[in-house]
């Protein structure tokens, strides 16, 4: 098989590995739920996923729920339950109106009822109800994208901004006990950062996050200056957590299968988190110091880079690792880096992420482009696009984090 043909492989086992169905079923027979009324909320790109899966396994004792995930990212009616598609990486006003069906939903509780809460990757755009007028709520959004912030720096400001984030989704739950299933997309698994904690007690402080508004020049109203200031929930009485599914056993099972395929495989870190392109230049540089092998090699990475925006194109960070990488993995042989995420979406794009080989240089400087200044533009899409080099996956029903590979073959 080709070196393509090696990487969608890779690809679409571990992703069919990450898929929450059976997390999510494990996790309900953890569960002694109260005998009043059960309601379900989902929130996050898995969510329609997880929400499926948990009517698989409670049907009719779920009495009302609202599943809120991104565009094109739900597959159809379940059950009883109140389907919404909304905006990531910004929230819009599907966002506002879906979150506050969910607030609706389970106004009026009682000690003996319970909420299952199902939180997933971009919960932080698609369950939204803001402090700050709509707008500013985006405005923040976009400079926090831009600004290259980290998503745990990002997630400290938008849960102190937020009406649900930060544990102020549990207190509105109460007295209700609030039962939460999280599919992690952060590393380290810190729970209140998650989709930024709707239902977990925040370690954040005011004074890091007024730090991280002036380290990345945030422009602020005095109301969101305010908000920064003002505390939010350290203890909740109310929620039981268990958490499921990481990038390790997304990158376990693409070493798996590298091994399968003929590939002696190497695991690098499930940490990773610098600049994208940084980690594309790290990757051909190991490319290039193996290309004396006499074995097929691969080299496994999990985690999240970030994107400093400094032009107008379209991409996103694992097409710009790839496309990073293809300025270094030139001059070897039968060498490729990918890069995915996990949800099937990089970056506001239709692709999961970015294929580069040996080749790719060449095929685009004969095209007249030149991938330094399409990296200063941030367009890896449009480059990719001309060499084949997207890698489209569709909607996938996880979410936890990315998966990056450098394949020697030999």
């Amino acid at each position: 098989m080709s070196l393509r043909q090696d990487a969608d492989k890779i690809i679409k086992a571990a992703l069919n590995c990450a898929l929450p169905d059976n997390a999510v079923s494990k996790a309900l027979r953890q569960i002694r739920f109260r005998a009043g009324k059960t309601i379900l909320v989902a929130a996050g790109k898995a969510a329609w996923q997880m929400a499926n899966a948990a009517y698989r396994e409670m049907g009719d004792r779920i009495d009302r729920g609202v599943v809120v995930t991104k565009y094109d990212h739900s597959k159809g009616k379940i059950g009883n339950l109140q389907i919404f598609e909304a905006g990531h990486p910004v929230s819009d006003a599907n966002s506002y109106s879906a979150t506050q069906k969910a607030l609706d939903c389970v106004s009026g509780l009682t000690a003996r009822d319970n909420v299952l809460f199902l939180l997933s990757g971009g919960g932080s755009a698609l369950f939204e109800k803001p402090l700050v007028s709509e707008d500013e709520n985006q405005y923040i959004t976009r400079q926090l994208l831009k600004c290259g912030a980290d998503i745990v720096e990002m997630n400290t400001i938008r849960k102190r901004l937020s009406a649900v984030k930060g544990g102020r989704f549990a207190q509105a739950c109460e007295p209700a006990h609030v039962y939460t299933i999280v599919l992690s997309d952060i590393l380290g698994d810190p729970l209140d950062m998650i989709a930024s904690g709707p239902t977990y007690p925040d370690s954040s402080t005011c004074e890091k996050t007024v730090e991280i508004a002036q380290r990345y020049s945030l422009d602020l109203s005095e109301k969101a200056q305010e908000l920064l200031r003002t505390e939010t929930p350290k203890s909740l009485d109310n929620v039981t957590t268990f958490i499921t599914g990481s990038v390790k056993q997304l990158c376990a099972s693409a070493m798996e299968t590298a091994g399968e395929l003929g590939y002696e495989s190497i695991f690098l870190s499930a940490s990773l988190d610098c600049e994208a392109r940084d980690a594309g230049s790290f990757l051909a540089s190991i490319a290039r110091d193996h290309q004396d092998t006499e074995k097929s090699l691969a080299f496994i990475a999990g985690g999240e880079t970030v994107v400093h925006l400094t032009g107008h194109g379209l991409g996103g960070r694992n097409q710009e690792i790839a496309l990073s990488a293809a300025l270094g993995i030139g001059s070897c042989r039968d060498t490729c880096v990918f890069s995915v995420g996990s949800d099937g979406t990089d970056g506001p794009t239709d692709a999961a992420g970015g294929y580069c080989d040996n080749e790719t240089l060449a095929k685009l400087e004969a095209q007249g482009i030149d991938i330094k200044a399409v990296l200063a533009d941030n367009d890896a899409y449009h480059a990719l696009d001309k060499c084949d080099g997207l890698i489209m996956t569709g909607a996938t029903g996880t979410n936890v984090n990315d998966l990056t590979v450098l394949l020697i073959k030999r």
